[in-house]
């Protein structure tokens, strides 16, 4: 009991002294108070304030704690804290099993060890008829049909991993190949399941099952998903005369289907995997304006002060061993901007005119999910939300003094501000465009001007390497300086920020994507469907009438359960095509037209 009592004094005592540390400081920005607070949040302390732990929590008490003793306000009535749920992973339930029954004999593979379901996979039972469907692969592009004269409906297929040109590194059927693309395409040929298996070829010694982790995505809606080991593939075709390695060569070479159903094999399957859902917390304080009608405006700085803690996801770092990644500049940097901002303009609140908030985000590296909570669930209206001001990784000034700032097209005026006031002799790149990846773009969709400060990547960007000695603490005060400079003048002109709806620029490809809609995820939705936080400028998707908030069930032919789904669908259109969109808008199906354009 004594060490345990001694295991929790001493981060509470280590904790404490950094609080107290920051009461009472000089109220200007400075270097040290910088090296501190980043030294702190960035300390293996805190193990990388994944979202949603008890270190991201010593985080969010320690922020309070700033926010507090400079005098903010709590923002959320009583409470500088706003909690919110999100999908944390999935686990396999209890209701997991699999039997083969080959020509009367039974065979029940053990679970994770010899079979394991998809983390996408939707929760189904099912007996039916098992039939063979080659790699899975169904594109008109290419002219390749697994599915051709086969009938798939209500039964449960077994489909080889990979491609017919899996020892090509630059196969155009790479992108056709992936655990979800094959799922989602038996479904729409009416699949009840699927299951992987590693092909004999290529030649490995190898017979890995799909890790079991989530990726972020919702599940595959209607079907269910698992991989077996080899040797019960094998099994399968040794009961029908043939040998798994001659099959799949045969199909490899000649690019030609050649799908059958097993006779005398029947499968029972029944997949079962759920969400786990986890508490994570923003932080936020305000100050009040002085203008009796300027009050009504909130100028938004903001920061996430989430990270990767120990690589759970994000992760660039290819070691063996878990470690921490403390994540001094993403985003430790930004986050200390916040608080050492709070702290500026709280000596300075006499000369407010409008109302300042001061907010840190969790979530972000997960896809925003605190910026995207704290807009959909304002304290305050979105409408009275003038401005955001959001910083991520502006802890690595070079020796050039570059600075990048995104958003700088989303009010007519900021360009000219922010040459202005650069008295701090920033090389400075601007990027018109207010959606990103960060939290300014949960504001930017809701129509909100907005700036965010960047210093750029560097070889310690999500690993763990990306420590509090690598921080160019002096290059952050005059960034934050800056920042307080611009922040200041916002607060105090006399007119209200003006919104720009900035056309997005599209150049070359991605992912093998020919065509462009301009729709914009909204990644911390929770919906059957893929929900679009805003559309671009001048883009297809507006001009189809396609608006934020809207849910897409279908797009063409295919079915939208997900953002995959929609990826999927993307892939079998040219630019010029005119496609049906089905869209759920507050709970009414609208069909809209979208004439796709060019990237």
């Amino acid at each position: 009991m004594k060490k345990l009592l001694i295991l929790f004094f001493i981060p509470t005592l280590l904790f404490n002294c950094f609080c107290q540390s920051e009461k009472g400081n000089n109220p200007d920005i400075t270097s040290k108070e910088i090296k501190d607070h980043i030294t702190y949040l960035a300390s293996d302390q805190l193990k990388g304030r994944f979202t949603g732990t008890p270190e991201l929590k010593m985080a969010a008490d320690y922020i309070e704690e700033q926010f507090q003793s400079y005098g903010l306000k709590p923002l959320f009535e009583e409470s500088y804290s706003q909690s919110f749920n999100f999908i944390s992973g999935v686990q396999l339930t209890n209701d997991n099993y699999l039997e083969l029954k080959i020509k009367g004999d039974k065979f029940s593979p053990d679970l994770s060890s010899e079979y394991i379901p998809a983390s996408f996979s939707d929760n189904i039972e099912s007996e039916a008829d098992l039939v063979f469907i080659g790699y899975g692969i169904s594109t008109p592009s290419l002219n390749y049909d697994d599915y051709a004269g086969i009938d798939v409906k209500d039964k449960i297929v077994l489909a080889l991993r990979y491609n017919p040109e899996y020892d090509s590194p630059h196969s155009q059927f790479d992108e056709y190949s992936s655990f979800r693309q094959k799922t989602t395409v038996a479904r729409e040929k009416g699949a009840r399941t699927i299951i992987f298996v590693n092909g004999p070829l290529p030649k490995t010694d190898e017979d890995k099952l799909m890790e079991f982790t989530y990726d972020g995505g919702s599940a595959v809606t209607g079907i269910g998903t698992v991989q077996i080991k080899r040797n019960f593939a094998d099994q399968l075709f040794e009961s029908q005369g043939l040998n798994l390695e001659k099959y799949q060569k045969k199909i490899s070479e000649s690019k030609t289907p050649a799908s059958f159903t097993f006779k005398d094999v029947i499968v029972k399957i029944k997949t079962g995997v759920e969400e786990v859902q986890k508490e994570s917390w923003n932080v936020a304080g305000y100050l009040e304006g002085n203008d009796p009608v300027l009050k009504n405006e909130y100028i938004v700085v903001g920061a996430h002060f989430d990270h990767l803690g120990m690589g759970e996801t994000g992760s660039l770092y290819r070691g063996d061993e878990p470690q921490i990644h403390n994540g001094a500049d993403d985003n430790a940097s930004g986050t200390t901007g916040v608080i050492e901002l709070a702290e500026k303009f709280a000596n300075e609140k006499d000369n407010l005119k409008r109302s300042i908030i001061f907010v840190t985000f969790s979530g972000e590296e997960l896809g925003l999910l605190g910026s995207a909570y704290f807009v959909n669930n304002p304290p305050i209206p979105v409408s009275q939300m003038s401005t955001m001001i959001n910083m991520d990784m502006i802890g690595r000034l070079n020796e050039k003094n570059e600075l990048i700032v995104y958003g700088a097209g989303t009010s007519s005026g900021w360009k000219e501000l922010l040459n202005s006031t650069n008295s701090y002799n920033f090389t400075l790149a601007f990027q018109d465009d207010g959606y990103g990846p960060s939290d300014h773009s949960s504001f930017y969709g809701k129509n909100i001007p907005v700036l965010f400060f960047f210093t750029g990547t560097h070889p310690d960007y999500h690993r763990p390497s990306d420590d509090a000695d690598k921080i160019n603490f002096t290059g952050e005060e005059k960034i934050l300086k800056y920042v307080y400079d611009i922040t200041y003048k916002v607060n105090t002109a006399e007119n209200k920020t003006e919104y720009v709806n900035v056309p997005r620029k599209e150049s070359g490809t991605s992912g093998g994507w020919k065509v462009y809609v301009g729709t914009i995820p909204d990644y911390a939705a929770n919906v059957e469907g893929f929900k679009i936080s805003g559309v671009n400028e001048g883009s297809p998707a507006q001009k189809g009438g396609i608006l934020a908030g809207d849910i897409m069930i279908s797009f063409g032919s295919k079915k939208i359960t997900n953002i995959y789904d929609y990826v999927y669908a993307l892939k079998e259109h040219v630019p010029g095509d005119v496609v049906e969109v089905v869209v759920n808008r507050n709970g009414e199906e609208l069909k809209l037209e979208v004439e796709l354009g060019a990237r």
